[in-house]
């Protein structure tokens, strides 16, 4: 596994990414029905070609299988296969992002417990919450700065 700065997204490489992003929702949203996954995932590839850093963890066969995007020092997206959750990788990228861009704080969604634990694990706290997502759907999100 390695880790690499993407410099320039590709069609291909947006393609890859997309599924690893629906793979890793299905797996930890399971407060989003089927439906509204779609509908998010109309989004993605616009929101993978603005964010300022996107970083990717490859496999051995060079396909992409965890990445994260961050803007200033946010961590605005942390996404990772199913079948390579529990591997470090997450880890890897926090620690990859922190020491590379001094990332400090991100949003998570409130019904994705399991991301919230690992992101107090990784020592990020919450400071504020919020009722709706950043796009006024009705799925809070809790913010949290490193202490």
């Amino acid at each position: 596994m390695k880790i690499i700065e993407v410099a320039k997204m590709t069609p291909s490489l947006l393609e890859q990414l997309i599924v690893v992003w629906e793979k890793s929702v299905k797996a930890t949203h399971l407060f989003l029905s089927e439906s509204e996954v779609e509908e998010i995932k109309k989004y993605i590839p616009q929101a993978l070609n603005g964010i300022a850093h996107l970083i990717i963890v490859e496999s051995k066969s060079e396909c992409p299988v965890a990445f994260m995007g961050i803007a200033e020092q946010k961590l605005e997206m942390l996404f990772i296969a199913p079948e390579e959750r529990g591997k470090g990788l997450g880890r890897k990228l926090i620690q990859y992002g922190i020491e590379h861009y001094s990332v400090n704080e991100l949003a998570v969604n409130e019904q994705n417990p399991l991301a919230k634990g690992f992101y107090e694990h990784m020592g990020f706290h919450v400071y504020k919450r919020t009722d709706h997502d950043e796009q006024g759907n009705p799925y809070p999100l809790l913010y949290m700065k490193l202490k």
